[in-house]
């Protein structure tokens, strides 16, 4: 009676709990396991048994985009960002369990000894050396007030202990791979034994491959025995039809005709820019001075002929139809050579973390070494190696080597291109101030600016509507017949493939980053048989899942063509083998109508028979094998053996095999990324980001 009782008290309650779990199932039945498990909404992944909670990944996300200024798409920075939290769980829970700690002492020690912080002024006291308490107060200051630079600081401070961790324990797993000299003398051994022996040779092309038969139990047999190898990713096939939405000759001769009206207004316009922009041009002004080389070839010597104020076109240049004005003539080298001693300041591009210098800070040091190199030019190179940041150049003092007009950013490129030799001057550019030497040029030629109106050429309404109308009537079409295939060649379309989608692939082959056409292959109301239209940037694809596939182990009907010639040519083996028995090679290869072949200087490092080809396991078998005995039916890579070794030359000892112990040992501490590889394997990683990435 008593819980009767409290049931009824809470009645309330459980009807609205009641309720709510209901419309989730309601809404989407799969969710109904997880009404009562909420944290798994906020998971995205697990590293043995530690979780990657979803907003620990959408905040390293959010800084490596903006780290990377957008060149990056959304799946490439998720898959880095994946990588990176893995691999810092990893060495930090390997450190743990080692008992080692990477503590916040260990992360400043290495910050305060960085030779930047040590040699920046700001951080100095009177007497000229390092001062941590200020270093600490500059630091605070940049904490409280937020900065740009407290970001940078904060995030260079994470970078050292990541690296610190990582380095940390690879010094320590580097430590013990060592190599004994016994493994030394192993190694000279196998590189330098050589082998001569007489083989006979029947390869598995013998017999013809209608005479064996695979049954679908053998492979599937197979790919349980290896599983490991035979271990796959849910994927999704599709089929799709693509419907360019292209200009027609009609359209392009409309857009010519129209870019044509314009050329009389644009040969009296005072301001060029102001009339690309109010007519709509799809390109700006260009201010640049433009080489014959580098314009349309077909209008060139019409444009290079002409003077100041002639307008050429229109034309058809790369999908547009254009016409330009000549509004500057001048004589100008189509290649320079010059030096710089790159100054940066806070805040420029390219910048590194340790600059801190402002742009006043900057420009002071730039032109108080001006002053020097322009009264001795001879200090030039010494103080680019000393003083340049751009640590290419300032190896060489300074030299940048022969560049061309459009290699430099412009303010470089005028100063250098417009001027003479031997000019020397302080020039700003958005990576800082340069110290500028003009030490060649050569090539002077007629360059022009040209005023260039561009209008893309695109389809008409009319034909877009055309192309839309086809694409809605092949998917009527698909959707009556179930069949892309037959549809696709009825109607003089091609249906192309793309295999082996994966649930965070975001390229489709064929139509580049179509992330959405992936999603809905995975959607959960995507069937196979299923299709649907989408309209992309210039075109129209109607896209069919084909075939659907779950994470395990590869199908049989996928892995048969892998799997069938390795069980082809075990079967031929089998067959070959009581043909190569006997004691005698001659008879043996006089029975099987083949010859008796030699091998000579054959060894382990190169296992390669005269006539066959590679043979490791064949040679490996001669390694080992008695002088002058015949062994017989051996399977190789390419056929069955019988051999007998008549020769094994050793090579000269040698009074110890230290250089090869250290070479092994040397070579096994440079794969650290191999023990990497083998730890993360052997993890427990729990990889759920596609909920994050699909329907």
């Amino acid at each position: 009676m008593a819980v009767l009782s409290k049931i009824r008290e809470r009645s309330m309650f459980l009807i609205i709990i009641i309720g709510l779990a209901l419309f989730a199932f309601v809404l989407d039945p799969s969710t109904l396991g997880d009404f009562f498990n909420s944290s798994k909404v906020n998971e995205i992944g697990e590293v043995d048994g530690e979780t990657i909670s979803r907003q620990e990944f959408a905040n390293e996300l959010e800084a490596y985009k903006q780290q990377s200024g957008g060149r990056v798409s959304e799946m490439q920075a998720a898959k880095t960002v994946w990588d990176n939290i893995v691999r810092k769980k990893i060495y930090s829970n390997q450190l743990s369990e080692a008992g080692i700690t990477i503590g916040e002492a260990d992360v400043w020690n290495e910050i305060v000894s960085a030779q930047f912080v040590q040699s920046n002024p700001q951080y100095q006291n009177e007497a000229g050396l390092f001062d941590e308490s200020k270093f600490k107060q500059f630091l605070a200051n940049e904490k409280e007030n937020k900065t740009q630079l407290w970001s940078q600081w904060s995030n260079y401070m994470t970078q050292i202990r990541d690296n610190s961790e990582r380095n940390t324990y690879n010094n320590l797993v580097t430590a013990g791979l060592g190599a004994s000299l016994k493994e030394g003398e192993l190694e000279y051994m196998i590189d330098n034994v050589k082998l001569n022996a007489q083989f006979v040779y029947v390869p598995y092309s013998s017999i013809a491959d209608s005479l064996v038969k695979i049954k679908k139990s053998e492979v599937e047999a197979y790919i349980k025995n290896n599983s490991e190898e035979f271990k796959v990713d849910a994927t999704r096939d599709l089929s799709y039809v693509k419907f360019d939405i292209i200009a027609t000759p009609e359209d392009e001769q409309a857009i010519k005709n129209d870019v044509a009206t314009l050329i009389e207004d644009f040969k009296t316009a005072n301001d060029d820019a102001v009339f690309l922009s109010e007519n709509d041009s799809d390109s700006a002004l260009n201010t640049n001075f433009q080489y014959k080389s580098s314009v349309n070839q077909e209008i060139a010597e019409m444009l290079f002929e002409g003077n100041k104020g002639d307008v050429v076109g229109p034309y058809k240049d790369k999908g547009f139809f254009k016409f330009s004005k000549v509004t500057e003539v001048a004589e100008m080298p189509d290649s320079a050579r010059a030096s710089h001693i790159l100054i940066p300041f806070l805040g420029a591009q390219r910048a590194a973390p340790e600059v801190t210098r402002t742009e006043d800070e900057a420009k002071k040091l730039a032109d108080s070494l001006y002053n020097v190199v322009k009264k001795r030019r001879n200090k030039f190179n010494d103080l680019a190696k000393e003083f340049s940041t751009d640590t290419g150049s300032g190896a060489k003092g300074g030299d940048l080597d022969w560049f061309n007009y459009s290699r430099m950013t412009p303010a470089f490129r005028d100063f250098v291109f417009e001027g003479n030799k031997g000019d020397i001057d302080v020039v700003k550019t958005p990576f800082g101030f340069h110290v500028i030497k003009i030490d060649d040029l050569k090539n002077t030629q007629k360059v022009l600016k040209l005023a260039t109106y561009s209008r893309k050429i695109v389809a008409s309404e009319a034909t877009e509507n055309d192309v839309f109308r086809k694409s809605e009537e092949f998917a009527l079409a698909v959707s009556k017949a179930g069949n892309i295939a037959e549809i696709a060649k009825e109607n003089n379309y091609q249906a192309k493939p793309a295999i082996g989608l994966k649930v965070l692939d975001e390229n489709v082959p064929g139509l580049g980053n179509q992330r959405q056409i992936v999603s809905w292959a995975y959607n959960r109301d995507t069937e196979v048989g299923s299709f649907k239209r989408f309209d992309l940037e210039s075109s129209h694809v109607v896209a069919y899942l084909l075939n659907s596939a779950s994470k395990g182990l590869m199908s049989v009907e996928r892995a048969t063509s892998r799997v069938r010639p390795i069980l082809v040519n075990e079967k031929k083996a089998a067959m070959l083998k009581g043909k190569l028995e006997g004691s005698d090679l001659q008879e043996i290869a006089k029975s099987n109508n083949t010859n008796l072949r030699n091998a000579n200087g054959v060894t382990l490092k190169s296992p390669t028979l005269s006539g066959v080809g590679v043979e490791p396991k064949v040679v490996g078998a001669m390694y080992n094998a008695e002088l002058n005995t015949i062994y017989n039916s051996i399977e190789g890579n390419r056929g069955v053996y019988a051999f007998k070794v008549t020769k094994k030359e050793l090579p000269t000892a040698l009074p110890n095999y230290d250089s090869n112990r250290k070479r092994i040992s040397e070579t096994r501490k440079r794969q650290t990324f191999k023990v990497y590889e083998a730890i993360k394997k052997a993890s427990e990683i729990e990889d759920n980001r596609v909920n994050m990435y699909s329907n």
